[in-house]
């Protein structure tokens, strides 16, 4: 990340040195103290950091890496979250990024060639997909954030303990690059993603689902005589399934193989994948060859699950750290973010008040709980129905009659298109 385009964060303050007995030096912890601590600066993290620092309320968002490059990260921002970029006054300014903008998704197969979601059918501001690298959008919401003086970003701080005192959080600890350090807090949100050290620290049980399925995702570049707007593309083989997403200037490729077959399709050799991938996009023969080894193919192990509850006193999960959901449809930015402001928007006025109390926190799990649900269904379907059924084929495989038939009736097409652009309710950010 450039240090133009990224986004200072205020000083931490962290580093100084006091004296040990015997003449030796010891870290002072940084002491911080917010009205609110959000770990993970990820989109729900940022998204929630600004919402509620422009509410006035005081904020500290602690990020573990060090910088926001990060390979192979969600790069969708769906039409629902451009609404609320819009609604913030942001969206000239995302829109000035470098981006490319899917408009379809396709499925093709030997035979057919079917659209499942064409964004063009809503009525929507911005009927499209908005492609993006993921450090972008989060390097310009956290600009945006920085401008308010109640908000502040701490790059780097790895969290490893809870502060609890009579069973409520009142912060955390973290180790940052320049030493310890801790923030006290009214609420501490968790927001670090489907690996999140937040949910383990908290013993909050999930419910877990089973996939069919993980994902190779690497990158391939552009050539001449690509097609432009070519959008999202899903290739149908036997026993094959490749994703095709086009982001302007290179093409993020998603190799779909059986639940924990990684260990096998990698003993089988980079060229072994090569040509699976070139069989199945015969444009791409040329340029797979570039893929120069399995340092630049990331695995993506596909989960879904959910919290039982997402909050404990002083505490609240939000995004992937509340609900891991499957990268089909491309949408777990997008409920991450509409989390993020559906707590913003019910946790401003408590916090700011000194007067939040454990039923705000059940309020924001009601609120996002069952849209979630209907998401996590709708593509348990799409696993079980269709990609198991790729995966398994032996020969030419088509797409069952009824997802044929559905996407052909007026009523049930645009199902899949509402689902992934706006989620199953729409939440819009409170504006001043």
């Amino acid at each position: 990340m450039s240090m133009e385009a990224a986004p200072r964060a205020r000083e931490s303050g962290l580093g100084k040195r006091s004296k040990e007995p015997g003449g030796g030096l010891r870290a002072v912890p940084r002491v911080g103290r917010a009205e609110c601590c959000v770990v993970g600066g990820g989109p729900a993290g940022v998204v929630l950091g600004l919402l509620l620092a422009r509410e006035g309320v005081r904020v500290t968002v602690l990020e573990a890496q060090a910088s926001f490059e990060r390979q192979f990260r969600g790069n969708t921002l769906n039409p629902s979250v451009l609404e609320i970029m819009e609604d913030l006054g942001l969206i000239g300014g995302l829109l000035k990024l470098r981006h490319a903008e899917v408009r379809t998704f396709v499925v093709q197969t030997e035979g057919t060639r079917e659209t499942f979601a064409d964004f063009g059918r809503l009525r929507v501001p911005y009927p499209y997909v908005l492609m993006l690298p993921q450090a972008r959008f989060l390097e310009f919401v956290s600009r945006e954030a920085l401008r308010h003086p109640n908000f502040e970003l701490v790059m780097g701080a790895k969290v490893h303990e809870l502060i609890e005192e009579s069973g409520v959080v009142r912060g955390v600890r973290y180790r940052g690059p320049d030493g310890p350090g801790e923030v006290r807090a009214d609420l501490t949100v968790g927001t670090d993603g489907r690996f999140s050290k937040i949910r383990r620290l908290s013993g909050l049980p999930a419910r877990a689902g089973r996939s069919p399925m993980d994902v190779l995702w690497f990158n391939l570049p552009r050539e001449e005589g690509d097609p432009e707007g070519a959008g999202a593309i899903f290739r149908c083989g036997p026993g094959s399934l490749l994703v095709l997403m086009d982001h302007f200037d290179y093409w993020q490729v998603g190799f779909i193989v059986e639940k924990g077959s990684y260990r096998r399709v990698k003993e089988a050799g980079l060229p072994a994948l090569q040509r699976s991938v070139a069989a199945l996009a015969p444009e791409f023969a040329g340029r797979v060859g570039l893929l120069p080894g399995w340092g630049e193919v990331s695995l993506l192990t596909v989960e879904s699950d959910m919290l039982r509850r997402w909050s404990r006193p002083g505490l609240l999960l939000l995004g992937d750290a509340a609900h891991v959901v499957s990268p089909v449809g491309g949408v777990g930015i997008n409920l991450a973010i509409q989390d993020a402001v559906a707590a913003a928007n019910t946790l401003a006025g408590p916090l700011k008040a000194g007067k939040l109390k454990g039923r705000h926190l059940r309020a924001v799990q009601r609120r996002r709980e069952w849209p979630v649900r209907v998401v996590q269904a709708a593509q348990d379907f799409a696993q079980r129905g269709v990609v198991s059924g790729i995966l398994s084929a032996d020969g030419p495989y088509e797409l069952p009659l009824a997802v044929r038939l559905g996407l052909k009736t007026p009523l049930l097409r645009d199902v899949p298109t509402r689902l992934i652009a706006l989620g199953a309710r729409r939440v819009r950010p409170k504006t001043r």
